[in-house]
Order: structure tokens, then C-alpha cells, then sequence
């Protein structure tokens, strides 16, 4: 699920990503690379946090042929052409001075490039290629003027909902898994964005008719186009047809987490569109009718205490996943339990889904105990997909006190990030938030403490704003302000 969440649709859409700096090897021949300072800050630590008028100078082993130095020396933004630069020298000719003709970018990588071809004066090559990378600092300077913190939360709001609103596909109108998705639309990401609407109506994005529309628009689509496996829906359809789209090989049936966050969004807006009206009690009965048609019990593979995330009608079983805690998929358990039709008794929530209590912690990260999960919590949406349909205030039971669950592993996520155990650049008490997210270069990961990869999604912190208010309002102010020129559009 790459559609990222907030409780109450607070959803920030691109993540930021800094990592550390690639030290280039020393040239062990006659004329061959000794070092880079800028600054006071050499290539043996990372060279991040570079102000945006830099002074960089490569030591050499030997005096540099000037007349070389102007075709073979290169300052660039990573991935884009050489920019205007300044080159002169120190040290008898061996230290190249490096300044940009104009202030470089904030919080932008850029390389300094020294060509093989770049000569001594004795005519020795250098041989090999060297490339010196650094990030520029942050600009701590306001993109945006202050406005009452109600104002910034209502305008995240408006601007997330857009998501849903104007990028759903315009066949079924269901969530897009990406921008880049085209036809592939995701089913618990509708749930999420089903969630939305009355978010929008309440507030006044859209009217009550426009959400009625859309979401019947999309309770149409899948009561007479998807294919429903024992009444589950596969994780991405084709938003134009209704088909499946293979997530994986084996998993091209049923996803039962995915329906379980699909049903909380229609279940949510069967309680909002509450009218007498015959158009209203019909959206209610065919929520009904798509709710009562899942096979919770079914999915007990034979009848064992566990719930399974997948079934394929080629493949049958072949994926072979328990729905087991802790993770983000209690919202499973529930509405199996809940279920008028096909529910599931209580053993096997227990035996199940808490492994008879296996699935508790109860250890201390930071100063604050974590009842349930791995080590350190994991990564945050654990805290967020369920509990867009579970209130946790006040609900208990053998194995947790949700309220605190969900409180602590964001203050645990806070907390790790303001320690930056791995020393990445950006990281601190107002730039925090691990959870999973497509991340440069490298596809997607779900990043948490015990899987840091350098990478913040403001979605992360942002969602655990019922939880964490103080926090995660720091991280907001600090996303849209400080980065918005980045983040923001």
C-alpha cells in the first residue's frame, strides 16, 4: 500500500531523502587525487550541510596543466549538466579552488567532477575518474507566510483530499496506487480515500451530492465490474475495467487486509450518508451488500484459528501469509468479527492474530514502554491503517492498552530520529517520521528504526498527529515552512 494515510486525511505525498556521502578512492600513481575541503569539513566525514557559496578545494598530488583544468573539472547538480564554476589555484598549482559563479541550491546534491583526462604539468593523467559528492544545507528561512495553525491543518487537509478527488480514475473513481499509476487504482488505498469524503463535506471541500456521487460511483464499479474472490477483492484492479492486476505472481486473488481498509472507508461513509432519502438508504444497502458478501471465515484456510492475507483462484493458498500481530492489519480481525454473515469466532483472534499474547513487547525504547510489536515499534503506518476505523481512546484489552500502543511507538519513532543513531543529514526533533515509502533511487521500503535508510516521509509523522500532537505539529510547520519550496504543491 503506497497511498500513504492520515487519521482524518492528513496526508503528505512526497517523501525527502538524504544519504550519506561516497568517498572517492586515493590514486596511487604519480599525479592522483590527495583530498577535498570545504571549508572545514573534509571528504573523510560527510560532506553535507555545504553552504550554497562554497569554496572547494582538491588537493592534488602534484601541480595541475591549468590549460587542462577548464575542460576536465566539473561542478554539477547531481544528475544534471555543470554549472558555472569558478576554478583557480593554490599550493603551487597542486590545490584546485572551486567556487559557483552564483549560490548553489539548498538541500541539493552536487558533485565535483575531475576527468580522467586532467593533467600535471609533467603530462601524467590522472587516470582515473574522481567524484566528490556533498548535499547543500537547509534553508531555515519561512517559503510561506504564518498563518493559525488551524489554517495549515485545513489547508493539508484540502490539499490531500485533491489526491482522491481530482486523481481518481475517472471510470470507476477509485484511488490511484501512484501519480504514475494510469489505469492501476488500489483498493485499500480507496478505502483510505472513501474515508475523505465526509472529511471533504464536513468542511465544506465538496457538497454532500458530490460525495454521495463519488461514492456510489465506486460502490457501483466494484459491485458490477470486480471480480470478488470468496468475496475479497484483489489488492490492484484495473480502474477502467475492473480486473485484476497481478501485486506479485501468486498474489493475483483475494487480499484480505486490502479489502479489510477498502470496507472501513465504505462502512465509514454508510454511517456519514445517514439520509431518509432514497438515494442515501440505496448507498447504505449496497455497502451492506458488499460488506455481508465477504467470507471472513473462509479465509481460515480449513477452518484453523488464523486468518490468511491471500488466496488466488490458480494458485490457491500458495502465498501462504498469516494475518498475525502485530502489525497494521487489527482493522482484519475486526471486521471479521463484526461480521452478520461469515464471522469468526473468538479463538481465533487469539490464537490468531495475538499468538496467545505472542505478539507483545513490553520493553522500553527511550523512556517509554511499547506494549505490542518488534523492537523499537516498526515502521508507523502500524499505528495508522487500522486505526482509521478503530478509535483507540479507552479500548483495552489482555494483550494492550491501544491508546498507549499507538502514542509510544510514535514517540519511539520521534525519539530515534531525533538521536539519529546513523548521523543522516536532516534528521532531528522537527524532521522525523519512519515509515514506508517509495524512496529514491531504490523503489520502496517500509523504513523504521531497525530499517533506516536515510529517508523521512512527512506522511509518517503527519499521520501520528492524534497521537503525538506537539510533535507532529513541529514536523508540519517544519515540512511546510522550512521545505515547502521542496515539498509542497
Amino acid at each position: 500500500m503506497l497511498i500513504r494515510s492520515l487519521l482524518a486525511l492528513m496526508i503528505v505525498s512526497v517523501s525527502w531523502s538524504c544519504s550519506k556521502n561516497d568517498q572517492p578512492a586515493p590514486n596511487p600513481g604519480l599525479f592522483g587525487y590527495v583530498e577535498t575541503r570545504i571549508g572545514n569539513t573534509t571528504a573523510s566525514t560527510n560532506l553535507v550541510n555545504i553552504p550554497v557559496n562554497p569554496v572547494i578545494k582538491v588537493k592534488l598530488s602534484a601541480p595541475v596543466n591549468r590549460a587542462t583544468a577548464a575542460g576536465f573539472v566539473e561542478l554539477k547538480e547531481y544528475g544534471f549538466g555543470p554549472s558555472n564554476a569558478q576554478i583557480s589555484f593554490e599550493n603551487n598549482d597542486s590545490t584546485l579552488v572551486i567556487q559557483p559563479a552564483a549560490n548553489l541550491k539548498h538541500i541539493t546534491r552536487y558533485i565535483v567532477y575531475l576527468s580522467p583526462e586532467l593533467s600535471s604539468v609533467a603530462n601524467v593523467k590522472l587516470g582515473n575518474p574522481i567524484n566528490i559528492l556533498f548535499m547543500t544545507a537547509i534553508d531555515s528561512t519561512d517559503k510561506f507566510p504564518q498563518i493559525p495553525d488551524d489554517q495549515l491543518l485545513n489547508l493539508v487537509q484540502r490539499q490531500t483530499f485533491t489526491y482522491f478527488w481530482e486523481f481518481g480514475h475517472p471510470v470507476s473513481g477509485m484511488a490511484r496506487e501512484r501519480n504514475t499509476s494510469g489505469d492501476l487504482v488500489t483498493t485499500g488505498g480507496t478505502g483510505f480515500g472513501i474515508m475523505g469524503i465526509p472529511v471533504a463535506v464536513t468542511r465544506n471541500f465538496i457538497t454532500r451530492a458530490e460525495g454521495l456521487e463519488r461514492v456510489n460511483k465506486i460502490v457501483d464499479f466494484l459491485s458490477n465490474s470486480c471480480t470478488r474472490y470468496h468475496g475479497a477483492f484483489a489488492h490492484w484492479l484495473n480502474g477502467a475495467t475492473g480486473s485484476t492486476i497481478p501485486f506479485s505472481p501468486n498474489d493475483n486473488g483475494g487480499d484480505l487486509v486490502e479489502t479489510s481498509f477498502l470496507m472501513a472507508g465504505l462502512l465509514t461513509a454508510r454511517q456519514f450518508f445517514d439520509g431518509a432519502d432514497a438515494a442515501e438508504t440505496s448507498l447504505r444497502n449496497k455497502i451492506n451488500l458488499l460488506y455481508d458478501a465477504v467470507e471472513w471465515n473462509w479465509y481460515r484456510k480449513n477452518n484453523e484459528d488464523v486468518l490468511y492475507w491471500h488466496w488466488s483462484p490458480t494458485v490457491g493458498w500458495a502465498m501462504n501469509m498469516q494475518v498475525k500481530g502485530w502489525n497494521e492489519a487489527l482493522i482484519v480481525y475486526i471486521l471479521a468479527a463484526s461480521s452478520r454473515t461469515h464471522p469468526i469466532p473468538a479463538s481465533v483472534y487469539h490464537n490468531g492474530w495475538a499468538s496467545n499474547g505472542g505478539m507483545q513487547n513490553n520493553n522500553s525504547y527511550y523512556g517509554y514502554t511499547l506494549p505490542l510489536g518488534p523492537s523499537r515499534g516498526g515502521p508507523l503506518f502500524f499505528a495508522h491503517y487500522s486505526f482509521l476505523g478503530i478509535n483507540p481512546n479507552g479500548l483495552s484489552d489482555q494483550y494492550a492498552n491501544y491508546s498507549q500502543q499507538l502514542r509510544n511507538h510514535s514517540l519511539i519513532n520521534h525519539e530515534y530520529c531525533k538521536a539519529n543513531p546513523r548521523n543522516y543529514f536532516g534528521y532531528s526533533e522537527k524532521c522525523w517520521g519512519l515509515t514506508a515509502s517509495d524512496i529514491p533511487n531504490n523503489g520502496y521500503t517500509a523504513s523504521e528504526p531497525n530499517n533506516d535508510v536515510g529517508v523521512i516521509a512527512p506522511t509518517a509523522a503527519i499521520s501520528s498527529m492524534p497521537y503525538t500532537p506537539a510533535e507532529s505539529m513541529a514536523a508540519l510547520k517544519f515540512i511546510y515552512y522550512t521545505l515547502g519550496d521542496k515539498l509542497w504543491g
